[in-house]
């Protein structure tokens, strides 16, 4: 009889201890340290934007965390509409991911607007000091880090030399969507440093990417050369402005390298794939590290170099000078054939 009421006491004891260990773990989330969840609202896809997520899942998967193994991703898509964004946001908050991360302007003002405890990493943001996702660069505090795609001395080179080597442009036409506040920065950015050599931006405003094509058309014989900024609703519908820079013979300059290696002329760029590198970093460096997302300096783009696409002068009926290749650092990378 003794010996019964031992076991029995040993099997509460074992009893008590199981619901202690579950009562612990449920207190904590119940999460596995060694698994991880990112939600990812992304604006809309094309080439730059689509660069940026694979650099980030990169950047993840060479820190070993990698999906279907112990990384769950959930992809939502805003289909280059506003009004997408803030239900998409409400949605990553409540599933309540590791980090949250906001892929384009639009995206990231969403989940910054939304969540407010768990980490939020951005990335292709132009101004995020004039977006408020960030009070400062250096030392952004709060919950909110990440990677900005703007470097104003690329969009001033870049003006310098449409005028330094097409003396005959005195007007640039600039196909914007107004409502994109990367776009607005980036245009008055063009706009201020092309003023300084005595040339007029010229805008063509659109209100999505099923505009862009007429907006284009309607430059044709106002100006001497096109220009695009970040904009994503502009870059989705890119090829239509290609196109039309051939058949006219109007010089293209974009401002990403994957517009260019499209068909645009020249830019002073870099990679978005690298750029998303540098934000999934950040992400790797939350969850693994176990970083405040506040005390990570909002990163800016490294390798700025100018991108000249020989083969889309030669449609645009542009004579490539050793000048112009000489503007370039790394020509066997950059100097597209």
């Amino acid at each position: 009889m003794e010996g019964v009421i031992s076991l029995k006491k040993k099997l509460l004891f074992g009893l008590a201890l199981s619901l202690i260990v579950l009562s612990l773990s449920a207190c904590s989330g119940g999460k596995d340290s060694d698994s991880y969840k990112v939600a990812i609202s992304q604006y809309v896809e094309h080439p730059s934007l689509n660069a940026v997520y694979d650099g980030i899942i990169d950047a993840l998967a060479e820190a070993g965390i990698k999906e279907g193994d112990n990384l769950v991703i959930d992809f939502q898509n805003a289909q280059n509409d506003f009004n997408n964004v803030q239900p998409i946001s409400q949605k990553i908050k409540e599933g309540n991911p590791d980090v949250a991360v906001g892929i384009a302007t639009p995206s990231a003002i969403g989940l910054v607007d939304e969540i407010t405890e768990t980490p939020v990493v951005f990335a292709a943001v132009t101004d995020p000091i004039a977006e408020k996702l960030v009070p400062s660069l250096e030392s952004p505090g709060g919950n909110v880090t990440g990677a900005s795609d703007s470097n104003p001395e690329a969009v001033e080179s870049l003006m310098d030399f449409i005028a330094n080597e097409f003396s005959t442009v005195k007007k640039v036409g600039i196909v914007i969507n107004e409502g994109e506040p990367n776009a607005v920065v980036m245009a008055a950015t063009a706009e201020a440093r092309l003023a300084t050599h005595g040339i007029e931006l010229v805008r063509a405003p659109i209100v999505n990417n099923s505009d862009v094509q007429i907006a284009a058309q309607s430059l044709v014989g106002k100006v001497d050369a096109i220009y695009i900024t970040l904009d994503n609703s502009v870059v989705e519908a890119v090829d239509t402005i290609i196109q039309i820079a051939y058949d006219n013979d109007i010089p293209f300059f974009s401002s990403d390298r994957d517009t260019v290696e499209a068909g645009a002329f020249a830019t002073v760029g870099f990679k978005y794939y690298d750029h998303g590198y540098q934000a999934g970093q950040m992400i790797v460096d939350i969850l693994k590290n176990g970083k405040n997302p506040g005390d990570l300096t909002v990163t800016k783009p490294e390798n700025l170099d100018f991108i000249i696409n020989t083969k889309a002068a030669s449609e645009m009926g542009i004579e490539v000078t050793d000048a112009m290749k000489a503007y370039v650092k790394d020509p066997v990378n950059n100097i597209l054939e």
